[in-house]
């Protein structure tokens, strides 16, 4: 039913890329929690409606499951798809992720990807 494509590049394993349209859609069922990781300062351009942002400086402490500061949304038991300008960042924050434990990890590339595939932005 979904399109997934294993991620390529060294360092890839547990991590999927999830095309926007399959994010936006399972997002939007509650099957998926979409994660921003880019910084402060890119939120003006807005951001997936309904994402977490976790800028990549604090995924460990806001994402570790072992972490006090661990948000409640988030379980390693719950699919995950992170995103950030081009898709670059969160590959890299998707692969700390599954060394973090998380059993479903996705890099759904950038912001513009998912507003491609009909996804909504909120402006911030």
């Amino acid at each position: 039913m979904f399109n997934f494509l294993r991620a390529a590049g060294p360092g890839g394993a547990g991590v999927q890329r999830i095309s926007a349209k399959d994010a936006v859609a399972r997002h939007a069922a509650g099957e998926l929690v979409v994660i921003d990781v880019r910084d402060g300062m890119e939120l003006r351009q807005g951001k997936a409606a309904g994402a977490l942002h976790v800028p990549l400086m604090a995924l460990k402490m806001k994402c570790d499951p072992a972490s006090p500061e661990c948000l409640k949304e988030l379980s390693p038991e719950t699919p995950v798809a992170l995103y950030c300008a081009s898709g670059a960042r969160s590959q890299g924050a998707a692969q700390m992720l599954a060394q973090m434990g998380y059993k479903e990890v996705y890099n759904l590339g950038g912001l513009y990807d998912w507003y491609q595939a009909g996804g909504a932005v909120e402006r911030g």
